[in-house]
């Protein structure tokens, strides 16, 4: 619920929401082919009950090692930041609930924290906590939208919205990466008991999500204005009280669920390198440590956020959840004997390969001139500009009022 937002949030959220939903599905329909046949990777065939399949072999084994290898890069980085920028908004939140411990000691005491994650051996293990952050989300979404209605606007409150194009597309791109979770795509479905429904249960979840998202920031928003450009944890803004406490704590369980839903991809791609994928549970659970003392080291050096976020968004989220599944289907399906081939084709309401190809390249050039362009100029300017200002390591970012 950490959000530094601007006026056409909601807008560019709901655009960004239909896109992403669209590259999803093509995720899906990859990961499908690689389910009728076997998992291909950079090291051979393997069986896929014997595996956990993931991001890079699916693209693997449509592009080849060239793709799977571009694919293992953008997913590695980009998991890593959601990692990282977890441990930060737990910090960030507990501080709200406490302010003896200043953020940075927060840092510290949820990167030990999150050492727990290595114990749960893969997504199987997160149904049950699926179902806690959901809760959490619903409940701080709506005492958020609530609140900010209840209390009304604040006075002398203003509503300018971007000043110049460089907060413009900060804002943009912190809205693209909240989409990362894509990252992470398939091995959701590996974990699915019936991985044939991700389709739609994709697309009702983000049905659920406009339902969260939308009112809350517009209320809050409306209510705080500008005040959100200098406090980019939303929950600082809001009045303490008992119900901001109960939220805060929801927030932290849900965000530590997080962590553990991002980092371990990374755990199975470490394991691999590694040679511990198919070892026994405790040396897999040792390997694992290099992987979160990373994360800890990162998120207590950087502990900015929103910039974060941006620059994430730019540079690794327009590619694993844009760029990438768009080129491989295009590149994959253009020969036609991989469309009579394909277990699934357009969908029903777009019936044409060439549709489909043409929609593609449009997400593809619009991900690249306004995510990995305008978006990385900007993200780089502002996350200079915060460690010019607070310096790395800083022990209490944003701790004013």
């Amino acid at each position: 619920m950490c959000v530094n937002m601007h006026q056409h949030a909601a807008l560019n959220s709901a655009e960004a929401q239909h896109t992403s939903c669209f590259c999803c599905k093509l995720l899906w329909q990859h990961e499908q082919n690689c389910r009728r046949k076997q998992v291909c990777s950079c090291s051979g065939f393997v069986p896929y009950r014997n595996h956990i399949i993931q991001y890079h072999e699916v693209i693997g084994s449509l592009m080849g090692s060239w793709g799977e290898r571009a694919a293992l890069f953008f997913n590695v980085v980009s998991l890593l930041g959601l990692a990282v920028v977890q441990i930060i908004a737990c910090a960030s939140d507990a501080y709200y609930l406490y302010d003896g411990l200043n953020k940075r000691t927060w840092a510290i005491v949820w990167g030990l924290v999150s050492l727990l994650t290595v114990l749960l051996p893969s997504f199987q293990n997160y149904r049950a906590f699926s179902f806690l952050g959901l809760v959490a989300t619903t409940f701080t979404a709506w005492y958020m939208m609530g609140t900010a209605v209840h209390e009304g606007q604040q006075p002398g409150v203003t509503h300018s919205g971007p000043l110049d194009p460089q907060q413009f597309f900060t804002g943009a791109t912190n809205i693209l990466f909240t989409f990362g979770g894509h990252a992470m795509a398939v091995e959701v479905m590996h974990a699915m008991m019936a991985p044939s429904k991700f389709s739609v249960v994709y697309l009702l979840s983000s049905m659920y999500v406009f339902t969260l998202t939308l009112p809350n920031t517009i209320s809050v928003y409306w209510a705080h204005g500008d005040s959100l450009l200098t406090h980019t944890n939303a929950l600082s803004v809001l009045p303490a009280s008992q119900l901001r406490s109960t939220a805060v704590v929801l927030m932290v369980a849900h965000q530590c669920v997080a962590f553990g839903l991002f980092i371990t991809p990374l755990y199975f791609v470490w394991e691999k390198l590694v040679g511990t994928h198919h070892a026994s549970y405790r040396t897999k659970v040792l390997s694992r440590v290099p992987i979160v003392l990373l994360v800890w080291f990162l998120a207590t050096a950087f502990p900015f956020f929103g910039p974060v976020n941006s620059l994430l968004g730019a540079f690794t989220t327009t590619f694993s959840t844009y760029l990438v599944p768009c080129i491989a289907y295009n590149v994959t399906y253009f020969d036609q004997s991989a469309q009579r081939s394909a277990v699934r084709g357009p969908p029903g309401w777009f019936p044409t390969w060439a549709g489909c190809f043409g929609v593609n390249a449009f997400i593809a050039a619009w991900a690249l001139i306004f995510g990995v362009g305008l978006g990385g100029w900007a993200s780089i300017k502002e996350v200079a500009r915060q460690v010019d200002t607070f310096g790395l390591f800083d022990p209490c970012y944003q701790c004013g009022p």
